[in-house]
């Protein structure tokens, strides 16, 4: 169906912000912006055939500069946490600047969502293709190296939506890229998440200590709230009093992939048993945050003015684990001077046949 571009809005400082929406032969359509090569819209149908968008997200370039929760961001160099924002590479320390208590998250505050990235477009028989890119001067919000990053979402005729990532940089780093959208199969309008099912193939999880940093445990999932091995209402489990979910306010961790070996695979699904909306999440990484929007509040006023309540979306990023860089018993996310980063990440959508 191909492509449409169409301004956005502008920036607080005058610059033209563009919007690309890629529309499938199913009638599924995604939009992005160039504002961080965020993703904005995923327009699905229910079991009756009616459309609706299932991200979170603003109507505007102005809700994109602010964008606290990240909605549809791009996350870079380095996604979620770095205990005290420090590591130490080949001997060289680095510190990274201190934007959630005493740690480093998605490295912050300079956030790529801010920044304007370069798009390119692609259309073929059975798929549409938006790319946005990145350059990353040394020095980056104190990371090594220049970085060449590029981003991809291909749209294709099965209603996958995939995010191709690929990172270059002149110096050995740290890299960790994700994308933060937030999904709500109800709609994005829809009040909360509590009934919608999750299913994560993924034997343990990653505990963590008061700061949300990952103790170096990796624990059975067996006999907690956190075992999603079979599809588990949200709500079930997510108030409990296990510490886990005490600690992190509810779900905010990240699920250790079963038998990860790099190559892309199934690891997670959700469902709304009401639109019977399906969505299948693939991925070439070792873990996934599960995260169920606990610091949203109705304060957020997203699209169409709906207030975002807390937990009315949820998140699965794929990624590294958290603070990898100071853990060498996690797999380590660093990329040698001029060797290239290149992941994958798939979403999926479909109707649950009754």
């Amino acid at each position: 169906m191909g492509i449409k571009k169409t301004e956005f809005g502008k920036t607080k400082d005058g610059k033209i912000v563009n919007l690309y929406t890629l529309t499938n032969k199913n009638g599924l359509s995604a939009s992005f912006t160039d504002l961080g090569g965020t993703w904005v819209s995923m327009l699905v149908p229910d079991k009756d055939g009616n459309f609706k968008d299932v991200c979170l997200g603003f109507d505007s370039v102005a809700g994109y500069e602010d964008n606290k929760p990240h909605f549809g961001a791009i996350i870079g160099r380095y996604a979620n946490r770095i205990a005290g924002g420090r590591f130490v590479l080949d001997g060289k320390e680095f510190q990274l600047s201190l934007n959630n208590g005493n740690n480093a998250l998605h490295s912050g505050p300079d956030y790529w969502d801010k920044r304007i990235w370069e798009a390119g477009t692609f259309e073929d028989e059975d798929r549409d293709m938006v790319t946005f890119m990145l350059i990353s001067p040394d020095g980056d919000q104190g990371f090594d190296g220049e970085a060449r990053i590029s981003v991809s979402y291909v749209l294709s005729d099965d209603n996958a939506l995939t995010i191709g990532y690929s990172f270059v940089c002149d110096k050995k780093t740290a890299v960790n890229l994700t994308n933060h959208n937030y999904f709500n199969l109800a709609g994005e309008d829809a009040k909360n998440i509590y009934d919608q099912e999750v299913e994560i193939y993924a034997d343990s999880f990653l505990p963590c200590d008061e700061n949300s940093i990952p103790t170096g445990e990796i624990r059975k999932v067996e006999n907690t709230p956190m075992d999603f091995r079979k599809y588990q209402k949200i709500g079930d489990g997510i108030d409990s009093d296990y510490e886990a979910t005490v600690q992190g306010g509810g779900y905010d961790h990240n699920w250790v992939i079963r038998d990860y070996d790099g190559n892309l695979r199934l690891i997670a699904k959700a469902r709304d048993n009401i639109s019977k909306r399906v969505m299948e999440v693939y991925t070439d990484l070792p873990g996934v945050q599960f995260y169920t929007g606990n610091f949203l509040n109705d304060e957020i006023v997203g699209k169409n003015g709906v207030h975002y309540n807390k937990r009315s979306g949820y998140c699965f990023e794929t990624q590294f684990f958290p603070n990898a860089v100071n853990n060498p018993d996690f797999i380590q996310p660093v990329v040698n001077e001029l060797e290239e980063f290149i992941s994958e990440t798939v979403y999926k959508f479909s109707v649950e046949k009754d």
